[in-house]
């Protein structure tokens, strides 16, 4: 899956984004597949924003955003499902887990979708233990912390199929130790499935190789 942006400006933020350069924003890219890609953004360039117009769930923008060489709206509902379920996978900022399930029903909403699913259990569990939430998996969505919402968020990603994985700091609440383990896995299922990822942070660092860095 080839993703592109032709000339993208989010309309709220158009005449703030005008006044400075970025690599992202009002240019001509082309997301190669299976690369890592960083994007460092300061606050309030929009980086939310962008990860919300790759996941096609705002429109607020103009130019274009091309998906195997054709606008999101070429698309239908039942298409752009079946992308979500097989082909693109996010981290949001927010996390989005759901409180009244368990960090384990969080998971399995996205390992489930499928008829003959991608992970397995014990796949699961072993990625479990991995990011250390074993423990907290029968526990409610309501109950867990910020560190801890944010390593189920990144499992229950990497439980789908996916082409790209978008994340949008996705080791904001994590120490450096369990931020490394959380790359490291993430890097792993990317390679083992020849896919690529779009991280958006703050920062710069070095918890993976990237093959291209951008600034919003």
């Amino acid at each position: 899956m080839q993703l592109q942006l032709e000339n993208l400006l989010p309309i709220p933020l158009r005449d703030k984004i005008l006044q400075r350069n970025s690599d992202i924003w009002n240019q001509a890219v082309t997301f190669t597949p299976g690369s890592f890609v960083k994007i460092k953004a300061p606050s309030g360039t929009g980086k939310t924003t962008l990860v919300h117009y790759l996941y096609n769930i705002r429109n607020d923008y103009t130019g274009r955003v091309l998906v195997d060489g054709q606008s999101w709206d070429a698309y239908n509902k039942d298409q752009i499902a079946r992308m979500r379920q097989q082909q693109v996978s996010v981290v949001f900022q927010d996390l989005r887990i759901f409180e009244q399930l368990t960090a384990q029903e969080n998971i399995e909403l996205k390992r489930v979708m499928l008829p003959n699913p991608y992970c397995t259990a014990e796949k699961v569990a072993e990625m479990a233990a991995r990011l250390s939430v074993s423990h907290i998996l029968s526990q409610s969505g309501k109950t867990l912390s910020y560190g801890e919402r944010q390593r189920i968020a990144i499992i229950r990603a990497l439980v789908q199929p996916f082409e790209w994985l978008m994340m949008d700091e996705p080791f904001s609440h994590l120490d450096d130790e369990n931020a490394q383990k959380a790359a490291d896995l993430i890097a792993e299922e990317c390679r083992a499935r020849n896919a690529g990822f779009i991280l958006t942070d703050l920062d710069n660092d070095n918890r993976f190789a990237y093959d291209i860095h951008f600034n919003l």
